[in-house]
């Protein structure tokens, strides 16, 4: 992989040392200029039959690209706007309720958060143990496990052995899907619900959700919208898509989908496997050198996100953005997180780490 050339991709990088890719990644030159080719013909050319078909052929090539990324047939592929969505949309639809349990992480993401709560006032026991615990945490009565791939928090990993548990398993994958290599075959997951916008620097509002077949059967679809149905116009004898696209979000632009799939494309065209190599491994330097400065890094695995203690982080995010350097604290905790993409360099970390001194 050319590091430099992809950094060059990223005008933001001209001037911010930029490490929040865990929340919104960089935006790539040639992202901007797909969704402003969309948009400009939507302008120039009106939005009637051909429009709607370039849109219908973005949003496929979209779900390829995302499929590659899971390693997963297209078919098993929903487009939805957010992890959040693709979790929401799974937890609800299995319609739990008294007598189910459901065992969680005690670190997790609002995303999955919400939808946990909405399952506990249906009745269902919620079960919240450390991360690194949830796979231990399985008994006879547990349901389903629900919990991050990739912490948000402190970037530590599920444990490898959930596959092994016998229940279904729901990954929330936001800070998996870009960052790290991910095979859902190899997880063995039931579902894996992620984000366009963050490590694959596409659009806002874009995202995917992986259903595993047989586990598809049991998710009702409480709200289905035109791009759910087979056939959209037999009225009230209309059937649903018989694979993953019942589940797609009602609706997705033509310019986001645009935009996200220049985005994947830059990425796998630097090599999918160097830029998780090149991510982590610089994530790890930035790990050992806040270390080797006598500061306390929450524990993680081979991840980008690396996080650690700040006696004030929200008042010491805000000076670090005045000085040009881009990470965010995570309310609750005594946490700052920098999130280390393949498009940074040394230099900034050089930045983070001489801004941040005591």
């Amino acid at each position: 992989m050319d590091a430099a050339a992809l950094r060059a991709e990223f005008p933001v990088l001209d001037r911010l040392a930029f490490l929040n890719a865990g929340t919104d990644g960089p935006v790539p030159a040639a992202a901007v200029r797909a969704a402003t080719e969309a948009l400009e013909d939507e302008a120039q050319a009106g939005r009637y039959q051909p429009h709607f078909e370039q849109r219908s052929a973005a949003q496929a090539a979209l779900r390829e690209a995302y499929a590659k990324l899971l390693g997963c047939a297209v078919e098993h592929v929903a487009l939805k706007t957010s992890t959040s969505e693709g979790l929401g949309t799974v937890l609800a639809g299995l319609e739990l309720g008294p007598g189910d349990e459901i065992v969680t992480s005690d670190t997790e993401h609002p995303g999955l958060i919400g939808p946990l709560i909405a399952a506990r006032d249906r009745g269902v026991d919620i079960k919240a143990v450390p991360l690194k615990d949830v796979a231990d945490a399985v008994t006879a009565r547990t349901t389903l496990v629900a919990c991050s791939h990739v912490s948000w928090m402190t970037g530590e990993r599920a444990p490898a052995d959930l596959k092994d548990t016998g229940v279904p398993v729901i990954l929330d994958g936001a800070q998996g899907v870009g960052a790290i290599p991910v095979d859902v075959g190899e997880l063995g997951c039931a579902a894996y619900a992620a984000s366009g916008q963050k490590w694959l620097c596409g659009s806002d509002g874009t995202g995917m959700l992986y259903v595993e077949p047989a586990f598809a059967e049991r998710i009702r679809v409480h709200a289905p919208s035109f791009v759910s149905f087979a056939d959209h116009h037999a009225r009230f004898d209309a059937t649903l898509h018989a694979d993953a696209r019942r589940f797609d979000t009602a609706s997705l632009s033509r310019e986001a989908a645009a935009f996200s799939l220049a985005a994947v494309n830059l990425l796998a065209g630097a090599g999918l496997e160097a830029v998780h190599t090149r991510a982590s491994g610089l994530a790890a330097r930035l790990a050992e050198a806040l270390e080797a400065r006598a500061r306390a890094v929450a524990p993680r695995d081979g991840t980008t996100l690396v996080s650690w203690e700040d006696p004030d982080p929200p008042a010491t995010r805000e000076r670090l953005a005045g000085l040009g350097v881009i990470v965010r604290d995570l309310p609750g905790t005594p946490f700052l997180r920098a999130s280390v993409g393949a498009w940074n360099d040394e230099g900034d970390l050089e930045r983070l780490l001489s801004a941040a001194a005591p």
